[in-house]
């Protein structure tokens, strides 16, 4: 049985045989003039008109004097058709860098090949070009896996991404899908007045979300860097600065543990409004997902993990003390860490004894999270676990926070901004407290913010999320939801015995 090594063999000796033609089998320049879905969908008004269509083989069928390739690129996919003795011209030779007829049997699966020709239809009726010129553009030197054979393998899809996405074309799709989620964010903030204004990725101190930062070193200035976990402290400074809508779009990093909605490196939006508070943004919001997931998929109902989710309504509101009262009988703002930890062993919960009564609440709201359909928005959240966001003008024992709740997950953070400089200052100290004892995830304190929000930060609103939203109504885990996850580095014994003066 053919390995890989022996199909890679006999395309490089097919690929010497085209050097040795004087064929140059990676020229720098194709010619397009259509795409090959438009060969197909518009076939009446370009019937008999000559095209330059490019893309890679799909296949190759010979008959005699005649062959057929069918190719794909981006759009779609269409038949190219040659007949023996075109092209055929010595001028055709040594002018240009055409395959001949009779040099078919170099090209395989895989090579990006140049046709140019006229729209015809078949004999058998199938729209196809009648090639007069046919140029090599790239030799593939390994077969693809056809579709018919399929590329199913996990581990394999995921180490070779640009494989599974030529043969599985649903994976394909899905990161067309990814750019539309993304381009409809930025439209409809920039339709809303919003400016993009990208921040640093590497902070020296890194806040605005609870968890362990990677860490860096920059040699022009010999001092360590982390890599930021939130867009949320920069963006807020340029709300400080006289901005009064700005987000950003762009890649965290949190050095935690793959799950299946979380990937330590991921894309997330951040925008912060000013002037405008809670209320305001979760109207905002309701209306930003519908225009978003309208954009992206084309309907506002879906199925998610066997939950029906309609986003075309207006949403419920949850308050967060009433939710964590009806279903542990547990009073937030005035309860022991061993009440908590009772109500976690009861529901067979994770004790850790790193655990506070903040950490524990929220590991019991989660617990409440994943059955709830949504769209919802938890409201009325306790201001001991909220250390970034303004309390509630009415009851300081709330802030003023928004989160959306869709198939038992949360999809996005939205705050009514803390601007008073000494609130801030306090809760930083607090935050670091807990940092120096143990908690890595806990926020560092951030002096250089205080001083901002003392030159004055107006009040505003702000609210993030991440791809997550994406994945989930797309259906996927996290790492099938990014086109190249990172896996523990490794080099398949295949490659290694292909190299071997390499040391792989």
């Amino acid at each position: 049985m053919a390995t890989l090594k022996d199909f890679r063999d006999e395309r490089l000796r097919k690929l010497s045989d085209l050097r040795g033609l004087g064929l140059n089998p990676y020229p720098a320049k194709a010619n397009r003039t259509h795409n090959l879905s438009e060969i197909v969908n518009e076939f009446s008004s370009l019937e008999n008109s000559t095209v330059t269509v490019v893309g890679r083989i799909l296949t190759i069928r010979k008959f005699g004097k005649l062959a057929f390739i069918v190719i794909r690129d981006m759009s779609g996919q269409a038949q190219i058709f040659i007949r023996s003795g075109e092209p055929s011209s010595d001028a055709d030779r040594q002018n240009s860098e055409l395959i001949m007829p009779d040099e078919i049997h170099l090209l395989d699966s895989g090579d990006f090949i140049e046709c140019t020709g006229e729209v015809i239809k078949t004999q058998t009726g199938e729209i196809s070009v009648n090639c007069r010129k046919l140029r090599l553009l790239t030799k593939s030197l390994r077969p693809m896996p056809s579709s018919q054979e399929g590329f199913t393998d996990k581990e394999q899809r995921l180490r070779r991404r640009y494989v599974d996405m030529n043969v599985n074309q649903d994976v394909r799709d899905r990161f067309t899908r990814r750019s539309k989620f993304w381009q409809a964010t930025r439209d409809f903030l920039n339709n809303n007045g919003f400016l993009e204004i990208n921040i640093p990725v590497l902070e020296h101190t890194t806040g605005g979300a609870d968890a362990n930062p990677f860490v860096t070193h920059m040699d022009a200035l010999d001092q360590d860097f982390y890599l930021r976990i939130s867009h949320e402290l920069p963006l807020k400074r340029l709300i400080g600065a006289g901005f009064e809508k700005v987000y950003d779009i762009g890649p965290r990093f949190r050095n935690e543990n793959y799950s299946d909605e979380h990937l330590p490196e991921h894309i997330a939006m951040e925008w912060y409004w000013a002037y405008a508070d809670w209320q305001d943004g979760m109207q905002f919001m309701e209306n930003m997902y519908k225009y978003v997931l309208e954009q992206t998929f084309g309907r506002l109902q879906f199925n998610i993990n066997g939950m029906d989710i309609d986003m075309s309504g207006s949403w419920e509101r949850w308050d967060y003390a009433e939710v964590i009262k009806k279903h542990y009988d547990i009073d937030v703002f005035n309860c022991t860490l061993e009440e908590v930890q009772s109500a976690l062993k009861e529901n067979k919960l994770e004790v850790e004894k790193s655990d506070s009564i903040p950490r524990g609440i929220d590991k019991l709201w989660k617990n409440v999270r994943k059955d709830v359909v949504g769209p919802v928005w938890l409201i009325n959240t306790p201001a001991f676990i909220s250390p970034l966001s303004k309390s509630d003008d009415n009851n300081p024992n709330f802030v003023q926070r928004f989160q959306p709740v869709i198939a038992g997950t949360e999809l996005g953070n939205g705050f009514s901004e803390l601007n008073d400089p000494i609130d801030q200052l306090n809760r930083f100290t607090e935050q670091q407290k807990m940092r120096d004892a143990g908690d890595e995830e806990a926020m560092m304190l951030d002096i250089d913010y205080v001083e901002m929000l003392e030159y004055g930060m107006p009040p505003a609103c702000g609210w993030g999320y991440s791809e997550r939203v994406f994945w989930i109504f797309e259906g996927v885990t996290a790492r099938e939801g990014v086109p190249f996850p990172q896996l523990r580095a490794e080099t398949d014994e295949v490659t290694k015995s292909i190299y071997p003066d390499l040391n792989l």
